[in-house]
């Protein structure tokens, strides 16, 4: 392949990246998906390809696709134990973040809603909200009709509008720090009722059980999610073994939202991602699956971190 025609598939390469990553959750599977497209330009005839961008971006596309409706993708993921791969701000994956919809359209809560969608309306949603094509360009990029199209993306608004269940405003970043760092004062200090205080009648928490679990493990109601934090963030030999060593805890944002990076060393031990809402905790998401990790402690590695919140644990 001459140098001009690699140039040209590098040059929208971040593109792609982001738009598998938010087909897939996974940034391993997402540059699985772009490298593959980039065997598939290499062996394509350029000269008849009039629009490489809108080519490349049809290749990537029905490749997620595929992944998606694999028999391994089904069963991984209706088996409960898949959990999006988390980002830290600034990843060049996570994508255009000009508008809300961008932003929110990569958020952890979003990419676990977007699940329960089939894969063409995961398309549609993600190439109209993420990505602003127009109707008469998805049609295109996915072999439907305009009008399908259409159908497909107001089914999808409607069913993720309906499971959010949260304000449409997005919010400010400071007042969400603030709120997590109470919630860790109230976790680590055997405070359950300020604990309990801090979540919304409604909050949910999911975790991977520090990647050993089978199946994912899910508390809803207020005290059962208090109770599960309160046994998680009590230190034991136990728990500092499986780290590796004993944590010092950071709030970054990861995929525009705060979390708690329990870090040792330079490695991101586990990550708790936050979604608040009206001033409360409204999700956590708890993820140690070393390689869910693997790209957030690449970032982290180059990341200069705030001072630690959270040092003796």
């Amino acid at each position: 392949m001459d140098s001009a025609a690699v140039e040209r598939f590098e040059a929208g390469r971040g593109r792609l990246a982001s738009l598998a990553y938010r087909l897939l959750g996974s940034a391993a599977d997402a540059e699985d998906a772009v490298q593959d497209a980039f065997l598939r330009w290499q062996a394509a005839d350029r000269e008849r390809i009039e629009v490489p961008e809108a080519w490349l971006t049809k290749v990537v596309t029905h490749l997620c696709l595929d992944r998606l409706r694999s028999a391994q993708a089904r069963h991984e993921r209706a088996a409960g134990a898949w959990l999006p791969e988390p980002l830290l701000e600034g990843d060049p994956m996570l994508g255009p973040a000009d508008t809300f919809e961008q932003r929110e359209s990569v958020s952890l809560a979003v990419l676990t809603l977007m699940e329960r969608l089939s894969p063409v309306e995961r398309a549609v949603y993600v190439l109209r909200e993420a990505f602003s094509y127009s109707h008469a360009e998805i049609a295109r990029i996915l072999d439907v009709t305009e009008s399908a199209s259409q159908q497909h993306a107001h089914r999808a608004r409607v069913r993720v509008a309906a499971e959010r269940r949260r304000g449409s405003e997005e919010v400010d970043p400071a007042s969400a720090r603030r709120v997590v760092e109470e919630f860790l004062a109230a976790a680590t200090s055997g405070r359950t009722e300020r604990l309990v205080e801090l979540l919304t009648d409604d909050v949910t928490a999911v975790s991977d059980g520090a990647g050993r679990a089978k199946r994912l493990l899910r508390f809803t109601t207020r005290e059962r999610v208090a109770s599960f934090v309160r046994a998680g963030f009590r230190p034991t030999p136990a728990k500092r073994r499986l780290a590796g060593g004993s944590p010092v805890f950071h709030i970054a944002p990861v995929n525009g939202s705060p979390a708690l990076l329990a870090v040792v060393g330079d490695r991101v031990a586990g990550a708790v991602a936050f979604e608040v809402d009206g001033g409360k905790v409204a999700s956590l998401r708890g993820i140690a699956a070393p390689d869910r990790l693997a790209r957030l402690n690449q970032a982290w590695r180059r990341h200069e971190p705030d001072a630690p919140v959270l040092t003796a644990w």
